[in-house]
């Protein structure tokens, strides 16, 4: 599922969660492995831009752990200046859609969002996931059943709620009063809500119970990816290559717009491969000149860092470098080694071996080297 160019994603987090008990706000605690605000985050790895609103005595906190391009915003007092503080960073900036989601829904699958999105590429000025109230409905006093009530056309809302950015950044001003979530405004605004479907699995944590119940829905599947990458870069003038992140000597040097680290771009595309995230010139665009000569760890860390991100551990790479010279047998642990330290992975899930082409093609006549790589990535 692929977020639209001119759609943002605003992840609230500016609460304190105390319903939730421990000892840091819910957002910020670990749920196997990862922050809830991390796999919250993740979810909208596709979203072109990405702010999160937080408490700002958790500014200091957000710097150091959230990784990747998201935009930091100090948050209110209610989650509704939260979310005006964050709409009103993206006016102007050419996004026309937002996606408005809860930091404490670590669960939101991508069908969910994609069902939001397509809703709005429709035409709804407003769309939100939500779930039909299936069971019975009592009114009660003192823990004592007093009456009951209809459940007919009730649903439970979910998020991300979806809307028009004009639309919603008006409701907010036209409302400052604020309300309980971001469609109660657009209704006020008279903007109608479409419904879209909702998961179970889409829980906002909310009480201690609830950690454990999203400990489960994370642990019931396996999802295992697995993604493959090929990259080549011709011979040119010098005295020595980079490969799998180590300098060997030879009278040849690769020719690349970074540094041409052959094995090493072909296994970060494994790993965006598998991740369904492009390829490296997605993420680093070989036009931009801040790229010009990088160091390929930096491309191959941050598709390590994506992964984690996204909730996927590195099952194992496999490398594979085809070539006449120069030799690799006598650098294949270094760059074993290498590979595991930049993608924070034991040296044993990492393997790395050489083959000519038999003299044949451009790497039989020596003109250059190729790599194949491929990956495997798992959750859960």
């Amino acid at each position: 599922m692929t977020i639209p160019a001119t759609y943002a994603a605003i992840i609230t987090a500016a609460g304190r969660g105390t319903r939730a008990g421990g000892d840091l706000p819910k957002q910020w605690r670990d749920l196997l492995g990862q922050t809830v605000i991390a796999r919250s985050i993740a979810a909208f790895a596709d979203a072109p831009r990405i702010v999160v609103t937080l408490s700002p005595e958790d500014m200091a906190r957000g710097i150091a752990q959230l990784s990747g391009p998201v935009t930091l915003v100090a948050g209110g007092t209610t989650r509704s200046e939260s979310v005006h503080a964050a709409l009103k960073t993206l006016e102007g900036s050419g996004v026309t859609h937002v996606l408005i989601h809860d930091g404490a829904r670590p669960l939101v699958s991508q069908a969910v969002i994609a069902g939001v999105v397509q809703a709005l590429e429709n035409g709804a000025v407003a769309a939100a996931p939500a779930l039909a109230v299936t069971d019975a409905l009592w009114r009660a006093d003192g823990g004592v059943v007093t009456g009951t009530a209809p459940r007919d056309g009730l649903y439970r809302a979910q998020t991300p709620q979806g809307f028009r950015l004009d639309a919603i950044l008006a409701a907010h001003r036209d409302f400052p009063e604020g309300a309980a979530d971001d469609v109660e405004l657009a209704l006020r605004a008279g903007h109608p809500v479409t419904v879209t479907a909702g998961e179970d699995d889409n829980l906002k944590l909310t009480w201690p119970g609830d950690f454990d119940r999203a400990e489960r829905i994370l642990g019931g599947a396996m999802d295992i990816r697995l993604g493959n990458g090929f990259d080549v870069h011709a011979f040119t003038e010098g005295d020595h290559v980079w490969l799998c992140g180590v300098r060997i000597a030879h009278d040849k040097a690769l020719l690349g717009h970074s540094d041409a680290d052959v094995g090493m771009h072909a296994l970060t595309d494994a790993i965006y491969g598998a991740l369904a995230q492009g390829d490296i010139g997605r993420h680093f665009p070989p036009s931009d000149p801040q790229w010009k000569g990088a160091e390929s760890h930096i491309f191959l860390r941050h598709a390590a860092d994506l992964a984690r991100g996204m909730g996927f551990a590195i099952g194992n790479a496999d490398v594979t470098l085809i070539c006449e010279q120069p030799k690799i047998g006598p650098h294949a642990g270094a760059m074993q080694a290498e590979l595991a330290r930049i993608m924070d992975v034991a040296p044993d899930r990492i393997s790395v071996k050489a083959t000519t082409s038999e003299r044949l093609g451009f790497t039989g006549r020596g003109e250059g080297i190729a790599a194949i790589a491929t990956a495997t990535l798992l959750k859960g």
